[in-house]
């Protein structure tokens, strides 16, 4: 089976519209990729006709919404490869996946001085939650850089796996370089040195296939709103071990067995860790967002993607006043780049949008990336399955024409 990216863009309808008098180039799937038809209809459905709270009502509007929203657990189970479904924790994210590590893992198994492996090129959530930790219980955060390429060699990251280490958190693909990192060597050579393992899953799950148990992790955070699917909505695959080392750190309904005045026991994971009403609509649309990207197929999706990003990087190579930032041969279709000249790229995204073209412009949560690449803003062009050659050549015109306004 073959992407058929017309038929794909036919069930997104916002591509339809026009910006500026100029039909609409989305180039901001980074940040957050668009809805196709199918997840609309779903979070309409489910408001209009299904709307009801989950797990505490035995009427049937309930119990419609409990067996809607309890299913997506498997579907994401089936997206990562993972063996079985209560491994899968729901949430709003990455974000709040990631603190969940922090608060419910990495509070209660380490201890002041222990030490978290980082790579620079991880975005804030995943850092801010592991510098709490060094603020509040004196844990040491450890870097590893990427080279000259922008490519992080595993070899470097197993070389910092010292004594003192106790977790490795790492991102799949660099939501600024696109560099794809081989986390699989890494996670399983943590794992023979009993150190627990984050992939930060946000971009890796929309470019490529996963299976958490091929690539050894302890813990694989996704989010919503990056897989097509509503902002809000997210999961966490925790390895059943690493669960089981685990206390609840957001107290509430449905993480609840019993409560009273002297005493409070938990529920079993996973809604141990899943406090309070959740995203019930956002999820339902999630799960329908994973089955139509399992539908067209993962594989299926990321060469498509692969052969957009080698076109991508062949037309801008030929812009001698453009500067890319990451080279890596195998990289994600995530550009970000610089101009030479006095153009700042909240300029150039200015411009680029007049002519139909969204990109993303600033330091797009990677402080300590930015600054090991020495610049403090980058434009950032991200591609998904919906985009195409033709979208890559209209990039580069608007590039051209905003060379032609500041350089």
């Amino acid at each position: 089976m073959t992407l058929d990216v017309e038929k794909i863009r036919g069930d997104f309808p916002i591509l339809a519209r026009t910006v500026s008098g100029k039909p609409l180039v989305y180039l901001d799937n980074g940040a957050s990729a668009q809805k196709p038809q199918v997840v609309i209809d779903a979070i309409t459905n489910a408001y209009s006709h299904e709307y009801a709270n989950v797990h505490r009502g035995l009427h049937t509007l309930s119990n419609i919404a409990t067996d809607k929203y309890e299913a997506v657990r498997g579907i994401i189970a089936r997206f990562l490869g993972a063996p079985d479904e209560r491994e899968i924790v729901l949430n709003s994210g990455t974000t709040e996946g990631i603190n969940m590590v922090a608060y419910g893992w990495a509070m209660n198994n380490l201890v002041a001085g222990d030490e978290i492996l980082l790579s620079v090129m991880e975005h804030h959530a995943n850092i801010v939650p592991w510098h709490f930790l060094r603020e509040r219980m004196g844990i040491v955060l450890k870097w590893v850089d990427v080279d000259a390429m922008g490519a992080l060699d595993p070899q470097v990251v197993i070389d910092a796996m010292g004594p003192k280490v106790k977790l490795v958190a790492i991102t799949q693909v660099s939501n600024v370089l696109g560099t794809k990192v081989d986390v699989k060597t890494i996670c399983h050579a943590a794992r023979a040195r009993g150190i627990a393992t984050l992939v930060d899953g946000s971009q890796g799950a929309v470019h490529m296939p996963v299976d958490v148990v091929d690539l050894g992790c302890d813990f694989y955070p996704i989010t919503g709103h990056k897989l097509y699917g509503p902002s809000g909505s997210g999961a966490i695959y925790v390895r059943a071990e690493r669960m089981a080392e685990m206390r609840p750190f957001m107290g509430g309904g449905d993480m609840i067995h019993e409560v009273s005045k002297d005493a409070v026991s938990y529920n079993d994971p996973p809604m141990m860790f899943e406090a309070g009403t959740p995203g019930i609509v956002q999820t339902i649309g999630f799960g329908v967002a994973l089955d139509y990207m399992m539908g067209i197929g993962m594989a299926n999706i990321a060469a498509h993607e692969d052969a957009i990003s080698a076109y991508a990087a062949s037309r801008l190579e030929g812009l001698n006043w453009l500067n890319v930032q990451g080279q890596t041969p195998d990289k994600a279709a995530i550009f970000s780049f610089t101009m030479d000249g006095a153009a700042h790229a909240h300029d150039i995204s200015t411009i680029l949008d007049k002519k139909g073209v969204a990109v993303r412009a600033g330091h797009h949560c990677a402080g300590p990336l930015m600054e090991h690449l020495g610049v403090t803003a980058t434009c950032r062009a991200s591609f998904g399955m919906y985009n195409t050659k033709a979208e890559v050549d209209v990039l580069i015109e608007a590039l051209e024409l905003a060379h032609d306004l500041f350089g």
